[in-house]
């Protein structure tokens, strides 16, 4: 399969990047901001997998120009992707009191405006059969319990649920599956700044892990579904 995963260079991105690469079965272009933690990340693979065919791209899925990004895709997957991980974020830890509206208009523009913008670009070259698996949180899952200083990323990441729901009826026609995780709590650098001391059940392999699995066979049997993906909330 030709994968293409975002927010590649650190947390459960990273883990999920290395395990689809292990078999050496997969194509996978990793994307994240930063050159020097991608560069990490294909030394580790590359010594799991000497032929691992992982392509790591420093890109920002907001800012970015997507002219010479869709070139590079085009030629290593033959104009074909068959997933699209959307696992790049961020998140601000303040008390709403505190917040201004930059701060909003950061979460949204991560972790909601640059995936959009993705998909857009990628929907050209995806195929039928294909699957768009979005990573949300618990913090923007209905219902959950929410905590303090972090409604700004939680309501981005309600937004990018929402999303997942409606672009499942917008591509039935052509067959592209569109699944949402949402993720409880992997012992990751953003969780240490969510809940500074709290220690996951979950290390960022195992969500890694999960995630990659899920990318490969979860559109099997789901279709525009939000899943929780938690032991617990913390």
């Amino acid at each position: 399969m030709n994968i293409i995963i975002t927010g590649a260079s650190s947390g459960v991105g990273f883990e999920a990047a290395l395990e689809l690469i292990l078999t050496g079965e997969h194509r996978v272009i990793a994307l994240a901001r930063s050159a020097d933690k991608l560069s990490r990340l294909l030394e580790i693979a590359q010594g799991l997998n000497p032929d691992c065919q992982l392509y790591p791209v420093a890109f920002d899925i907001v800012h970015d120009d997507y002219a010479d990004l869709i070139q590079f895709i085009a030629a290593r997957f033959d104009g074909k992707v068959d997933a699209l991980i959307n696992n790049a974020g961020v998140l601000i830890n303040k008390p709403f009191a505190q917040l201004d509206e930059t701060d909003f208009v950061e979460m949204l523009q991560s972790n909601y405006l640059g995936h959009v913008r993705i998909i857009q670009a990628l929907l050209p070259m995806m195929a039928e059969g294909s699957h768009i698996l979005n990573i949300g949180s618990m913090g923007g899952y209905q219902g959950s319990a929410k905590f303090v200083g972090l409604s700004a990323y939680s309501a981005s990441k309600a937004a990018l649920h929402t999303l997942t729901e409606c672009l499942a009826q917008e591509l039935a026609d052509r067959n592209i599956k569109v699944n949402c995780l949402a993720l409880g709590s992997a012992q990751t650098e953003m969780l240490e700044k969510a809940f500074p001391g709290y220690e996951s059940p979950v290390m960022a392999f195992e969500m890694g892990k999960y995630i990659a699995d899920f990318a490969l066979t979860g559109h099997r049997f789901f279709n525009g579904k939000i899943l929780p993906v938690a032991l617990s909330t913390p």
